[in-house]
């Protein structure tokens, strides 16, 4: 069965024909289009280019079947990018070369204005405002229902906050683990290495509990649900607008900050914290292994010795980050998630601009914690 699918009268014909008296004549008949020419491209370009060579032959495409772009342009290649001077062409097929004959204006390269850089920050500024107005502005709308709420405790949405706790807590133990132990042995691998030269085993503990507790598990914890949990809320509220479904709630009189913003924003300042004190005990409990096996620190004395070594303090602060971490990241991702438009593109945009922009403020909040309370949890 041959590899073609055009059969042997379809094919594109190529010949040279004399006549006494007559100049050289090249005759192309057959169908001369992308389909018919691709299995012999090498051998008719060959050809073409052999036959091209003498500039006073006369072509004659007159009875071509079919011509489209590709056999054109094959034709104008082996003619050196020109019409040749002798050429019998059908009318229909003149436009096809009339195109590529056709001068390219070269595109002017844009000239420098000063003004660009002062508008592209003018439009960033614009546009950080707008997203600071509708972040605030959908604070105070879930602050006014949460209060109404709590006049009506009936209409609290219960099964959509427990729902929100089992998906961006128990669903989340298992990546938090895996990174805090890895991160607990890395850590403590490495301050093992550095304490053993100046004989100062026994502070891996503080460094440890401190490091671990109060700042690495609750920025930890919330840069893995920034990225798992807060991108899977921007994404299902962009596509209840995607679908029309925010639409359809407003007809109906349901409030989305009630039904979907609320539960996500309690759901997820309530797990933030056990996720929290979940990725330091892993974390701990790495850097405890990692230590004995280092520095043969025996696991008795690391447990004994770590709440002395650790303020009950940078427990409660690293709780507390958990809570507003949480706050902070469901926030976010509603926010992004509203302003989605009805189209796909604007979903992924929305999304990946709500995952960096939560953990950038995870950050920045950080380290506004940690400067305001640097006095609180200090070493006994």
């Amino acid at each position: 069965m041959p590899e073609s699918n055009v059969t042997p009268r379809l094919q594109p014909e190529l010949r040279r024909v004399s006549s006494p008296g007559d100049p050289d004549r090249i005759e192309l008949s057959g169908p001369w289009i992308l389909r018919a020419i691709e299995a012999r491209l090498a051998e008719l370009a060959r050809q073409l280019a052999e036959y091209a060579r003498d500039r006073n032959r006369h072509w004659d495409l007159s009875r071509v079947t079919r011509l489209d772009h590709a056999g054109a342009l094959l034709l104008w290649r082996a003619w050196g990018g020109q019409r040749v001077t002798h050429l019998t062409l059908r009318p229909e097929h003149e436009g096809l070369f009339v195109g590529l004959g056709a001068p390219r204006p070269a595109m002017p390269s844009p000239a420098f204005n000063w003004r660009d850089p002062f508008i592209a920050s003018g439009g960033r500024l614009i546009a950080f405002l707008d997203h600071a107005i509708g972040f605030v502005h959908l604070v105070g709308r879930v602050a006014i229902d949460a209060t109404s709420l709590l006049r009506h405790p009936r209409d609290i949405p219960w099964r959509e906050i427990s729902a929100s706790i089992y998906r961006t807590g128990a669903q989340a133990l298992g990546i938090t683990a895996l990174v805090g132990f890895l991160v607990g042995v890395v850590l403590s691998y490495l301050s093992s290495q550095q304490l053993k030269t100046f004989g100062a085993d026994i502070f891996i503990i503080n460094l440890l509990g401190v490091s671990v507790i109060r700042e690495l598990g609750p920025v930890l914890a919330a840069v893995l649900v920034a990225g798992r949990s807060g991108s899977a809320m921007t994404a299902q509220l962009g596509v209840m607008r995607v679908t029309e479904e925010l639409d359809a709630m407003t007809v109906m009189g349901i409030p989305h900050t009630v039904r979907l913003i609320f539960p996500k924003v309690l759901g997820l300042a309530v797990s933030m914290p056990l996720i929290v004190a979940w990725t330091d005990a892993v974390a701990l409990i790495g850097g405890m292994i990692a230590a004995n096996w280092e520095l043969g620190l025996p696991y008795s004395l690391f447990l004994s010795r770590l709440p002395d070594a650790v303020p009950i303090a940078n427990l409660w602060l690293g709780l507390g980050k958990g809570v507003v971490f949480g706050i902070l990241i469901a926030l976010i991702a509603c926010h992004y998630g509203l302003r989605i438009e009805p189209n796909t593109e604007s979903l992924g945009a929305g999304t990946t601009e709500s995952v960096v922009s939560a953990i950038t403020m995870v950050i920045v909040v950080d380290a506004a914690f940690a400067v305001m309370f640097s006095d609180v949890g200090s070493f006994g």
